[in-house]
């Protein structure tokens, strides 16, 4: 097993309750409560942070936010996906033409990280945060890994397996793998809402209050669990039927003409008829392919 330090995973978890609240500012009490810190810890670990720029203190407040070090990383952090830079236009008007919630989410390691959101997906409105992560195990990330070699694809369905106490048996596998299959096909994934999204909202508005990491995993790998056992892809579309939708995703190609990001939208208030389907797709894969080629022509990037 990999060394785990917990001092950098308490100072990682400060940075993660700032990103997630870019307009707060949060004092030493509040931050111990939300992370459940030791107060001595935490205030060395805070005062570190702001001596080397990480951090601000208020003079006044004595609360504590994002420093200019962390704009300097977000920025060289930012030049690996300079999609995004042009996903913001797109996903905006988008969000207001269509009354939709729109996101854009990227792969981080073993986990699908949001890094925008507009629209009704705010966080004023919703549980979901920036910076929010979700298991990227299967069923989840089938618009990243539909385009990605077949040695990700066995792993991705291997990672469910292991999940389910290594219990995925044929049937699902073979369902999993008819979906990411349509989603290559036609451009873009279908999701349905089920109870497993109802939990994970009620969970996340649980927690909204604190800021505990390992709770935050648990209850997004007990919804990735309850995924697996739902009808969670729409596999087939018929543009006459009405479905209930949870989102619909297509994938942002970068310089390699794998997925980059992933935009979606969702916040849906009511069923979805199929060609409605088609057509919220359309506008989405457009947008994408705007930002990409925006992005390509700005890095002078080869065009696909």
């Amino acid at each position: 097993m990999a060394l785990f330090s917990k001092p950098t995973a308490r100072a990682l978890a400060i940075i993660d309750l700032l990103t997630a609240n870019p307009q707060e500012s949060f004092g030493l009490t509040d931050i111990t409560r939300k992370l459940g810190l030791n107060k001595a810890t935490c205030h060395a670990i805070l005062t570190t942070m702001s001596h080397y720029g990480f951090l601000i203190q208020d003079p006044r407040s004595k609360a504590y936010r994002l420093g200019p070090n962390i704009v300097a990383a977000g920025n060289a952090a930012h030049a690996l996906f300079p999609v995004l830079e042009y996903a913001r236009a797109e996903l905006e008007a988008l969000s207001q033409s269509a009354g939709l919630g729109c996101g854009a989410a990227g792969r981080s390691g073993r986990n699908i990280v949001l890094l925008a959101h507009y629209g009704h997906s705010n966080p004023v409105h919703s549980p979901f945060q920036l910076g929010m992560r979700l298991p990227f195990m299967a069923p989840l990330g089938a618009s990243f890994i539909a385009w990605s070699p077949a040695k990700q694809l066995e792993s991705w369905l291997d990672s469910g397996e292991q999940q389910l106490g290594g219990t995925l048996d044929e049937k699902l596998d073979q369902q999993l793998r008819i979906s990411v299959i349509a989603i290559r096909a036609r451009g873009f994934e279908v999701t349905l809402r089920t109870e497993a999204e109802e939990q994970l909202n009620a969970d996340l508005t649980r927690l909204r209050g604190i800021w505990d990491l390992n709770a935050l995993e648990e209850v997004t790998g007990n919804y990735q669990r309850a995924l697996l056992q739902s009808h969670y892809h729409l596999d087939r579309i018929d543009p006459t039927t009405r479905y209930p939708v949870c989102n619909i995703t297509v994938p942002v190609f970068g310089y390699d003409q794998l997925p980059e990001l992933i935009f979606s939208s969702g916040s849906y208030s009511r069923d979805l008829s199929g060609q409605e389907i088609l057509d919220i797709a359309e506008q989405l894969k457009s947008a994408a392919e705007r930002a990409r080629q925006a992005a390509a022509r700005a890095y002078n990037r080869p065009q696909r």
